[in-house]
């Protein structure tokens, strides 16, 4: 009996659609993409000539009438989430919502209901789950390579101090509602923690803006850390602040051992110069990029290279959603788990602004 194929629309025809959405699902055998929600197509940007045979539609009103549609993927800014997602849901379909989920936990919330109340998938492109680095560390957590964990730093830093033009990536560094930096890259971070971790007990946040001019009021820098009830202390921040040749991603000390692990995962600079989820290179990190792990042995430290796992890749995440929507597994980054992200963001946010550090009450 051959596998169900699911029709996927796309609202959205930008970077996220073009690179982190439409190569994954046509890597899928399960998924087909069936429609594109692109409002003002031009000779050099059309989703129908990018992709022939597919149907184009100009407003996501269109989109979610079309009954063929099974799964609806939003790509749009974060301020324009919920009534989207709302919308899709209601209309019956499945939804894969970017990240981040939205800019309140009440719409977080909301969202889910509404997926419960439809007897619909609601997902969020948490991707980052399958970065080869943090694969490799879970693995390194998990097997107890590190023994017990007593601080976790993840980072995502670049430098690039001077503010960016009003154009640039057109919402992104703009203060809209789900805008700043704590969403956009800690909504990473964050759920990569919580993943490993756990949710934590009590959180600290520190937002802002590292560069000396910031006119837009954009905040572009957030430190976030997290407090267990073990004595984890776990810590992810991201600057805009960074002059180093090799930027920190993650140091992970136990009582057993050690990990460092410079630069970011590389799939996202791949899918930008046009490597693609089944090309053989794809996701695989060249050896100059290892992380290392240091031991105590005989009282002494000892490090060694630890190779990159061969990560699942992102095509992972749609493997996933394609397993759950069969009745063959759990949802890749499911709604309820996006609005615990958000929740804590809020607190983070919130910290930042009374100078206080906050229970964790989901």
């Amino acid at each position: 009996m051959a596998a169900k194929v699911y029709n996927v629309g796309v609202v959205g025809y930008g970077f996220s659609a073009k690179i982190f959405h439409i190569p994954f699902v046509e890597e899928v055998p399960e998924l087909k993409l069936h429609a594109v929600v692109q409002r003002t197509p031009k000779p050099d940007d059309d989703a129908e000539k990018d992709h022939p045979g597919i149907k184009s539609y100009r407003t996501a009103q269109e989109l979610v009438q079309d009954t063929a549609v099974d799964i609806v993927i939003i790509t749009t800014a974060p301020d324009s989430h919920f009534e989207l997602s709302k919308l899709a849901l209601e209309a019956g379909k499945h939804v894969v919502c970017e990240k981040p989920f939205t800019p309140t936990s009440k719409e977080a919330n909301d969202l889910v209901a509404i997926a419960e109340k439809n007897k619909k998938i609601l997902a969020v492109y948490q991707n980052r789950r399958w970065d080869a680095d943090f694969v490799t560390l879970s693995k390194l957590v998990k097997n107890g390579s590190l023994g017990r964990i007593s601080e976790f730093e993840s980072h995502f830093d670049r430098h690039r101090p001077e503010e960016p033009s009003a154009d640039a990536h057109k919402w992104k560094n703009k203060p809209i509602p789900g805008g700043a930096a704590i969403f956009d890259l800690g909504s990473h971070l964050l759920d990569q923690a919580v993943q490993l971790l756990g949710v934590p007990q009590r959180v600290t946040g520190f937002t802002g803006s590292a560069r000396g001019g910031n006119s837009s009021g954009y905040e572009d820098s957030f430190t976030v850390l997290f407090h267990y009830a073990n004595g984890v202390l776990a810590t992810a921040k991201a600057t805009v602040v960074s002059p180093e040749e090799e930027q920190l991603r993650f140091w992970v000390r136990g009582d057993k051992g050690s990990f460092k692990k410079y630069h970011l995962d590389i799939q996202e600079d791949q899918l930008k110069g046009g490597i693609r989820p089944g090309d053989s290179a794809y996701g695989r990190e060249p050896k100059e990029r290892y992380g290392t792990l240091t031991t105590f042995k005989d009282g002494k430290p000892v490090k060694e290279i630890v190779p990159t796992v061969e990560p699942p890749t992102y095509t992972e995440y749609y493997r996933k959603l394609v397993r759950a929507l069969s009745g063959e597994g759990e949802v890749p980054a499911s709604g309820a788990e996006a609005a615990k992200v958000i929740r804590i963001i809020e607190l983070a946010i919130e910290s930042s602004k009374t100078g206080r550090t906050l229970d964790v009450q989901l």
